[in-house]
């Protein structure tokens, strides 16, 4: 069931029993899908993403992270509402793309894709623009790997009395976030990320209080994340449209498996022993990271080109022989490749890899 390992910030390499728990077939309508999967699964997250549940719910929404990046900016910025979008890659500038799509009050402040977004710029920029209404940001950018100051940038946007949107697709479930303790409103990922599900939807843990407000602002019928909100309410699971109800099982199943392996925690424990593992390895055989050691999440790990004549197709292909893929680089400021440590993949895989990579360099 596996021919190689996804080395890569999702899809990603998934266990067995996930595979296995996509073997049946669910009905829609039926209560042991709606009541005893989805229902279980919102109240999960919710217990997962914050350390007072009761304030916060959990919608599914079908589709890829982006999609429901879309349905909360377009079912949650009002018209009159200004939207500060905090952006150091390419998944920042991609909800400054959607405002424009949908025409909202938006100001991208952009950093550079390998500096961390700066809490003080977002601080100045609120007091001189009293007139924002909400910021949002990635908290970890896969474009480099870079792990933004969650805590301090959420601090800022408390301060200042603004609703707080956070693009967690690569970091929910696999670094530690209190959205309570941190008075995040609205947090967005994936079912195939940290979690380690596979792909096919993704979730909105939402602040019930501003939710609520939401009743006919958005823009689009399948993205209207109020109407699905109120629909899974009132429905006890029930979704609007077919729901993908094998990818949903498995999900349930890489929740358990969640658990089983210590939580959140763990996991972070897991998935940072991982990356130490890669790093080292790779400079042992001369690679460079892009990032400093600091600045780096324990997702996905960005490396330099080792030399001008570098061939990264050939050396992609080379590692899938060898039972491994990993990613291209996406900055715009040098040639990169990007090697994920999140997965149903441990720190001995890693040492596999550095072997097959000092074989390929032989």
């Amino acid at each position: 069931m596996r021919p190689y390992l996804l080395l890569t910030p999702g899809p990603l390499t998934t266990t067995d029993t996930v595979k296995e728990a996509m073997m049946s077939d669910w009905c829609t309508w039926d209560e042991d899908y709606n009541i005893g999967i989805v229902e279980v699964i919102r109240k999960e997250l919710v217990e997962l993403a914050s350390s007072r549940p009761e304030e916060y719910t959990a919608v599914l929404m079908q589709g890829s992270g982006s999609f429901c990046v879309e349905a909360t900016l377009g079912s949650v910025i009002k018209a009159d509402d200004h939207l500060l979008v905090a952006a150091n890659g390419a998944y920042g500038k991609r909800m400054g793309v959607i405002a424009d799509y949908y025409h909202l009050n938006c100001h991208v402040m952009r950093f550079e894709e390998t500096q961390p977004v700066d809490p003080k710029q977002i601080d100045e920029y609120l007091t001189c623009h009293p007139e924002t209404t909400h910021v949002s940001v990635v908290h970890c950018e896969t474009t480099t790997g870079v792990l933004n100051p969650l805590a301090d940038i959420a601090a800022v946007v408390k301060k200042h009395g603004k609703t707080l949107i956070v693009d967690a697709m690569s970091s929910f479930g696999g670094v530690p976030v209190d959205m309570a303790a941190l008075g995040i409103d609205f947090m967005i990922s994936s079912a195939n990320k940290c979690i380690q599900g596979v792909p096919g939807f993704g979730f909105i843990i939402a602040r019930r209080s501003l939710l609520e407000g939401c009743k006919g602002v958005a823009r689009s019928l399948s993205l209207d994340l109020y109407d699905q909100w109120q629909t899974m309410e009132s429905g006890h699971g029930k979704w609007r449209f077919t729901s993908p109800t094998h990818v949903v099982r498995a999900f349930m199943q890489a929740l358990k498996e969640l658990k089983a392996e210590g939580g959140v925690e763990a996991r972070h424990v897991r998935y940072a022993e991982n990356h130490r593992t890669l790093v080292e390895g790779m400079r042992s055989l001369g690679y460079k990271t892009l990032l400093p050691d600091e600045e780096q999440s324990p997702v996905i790990t960005s490396f330099y080109y080792p030399s001008a004549d570098f061939n990264f197709k050939d050396f992609y292909t080379k590692l899938k022989a060898k039972g491994f893929v990993i990613y291209p680089g996406k900055i715009s400021q040098a040639d990169t490749f990007r090697i994920g440590n999140i997965g149903d993949v441990h720190p001995a895989d890693f040492k596999r890899l550095i072997e097959a990579i000092r074989e390929i360099r032989l």
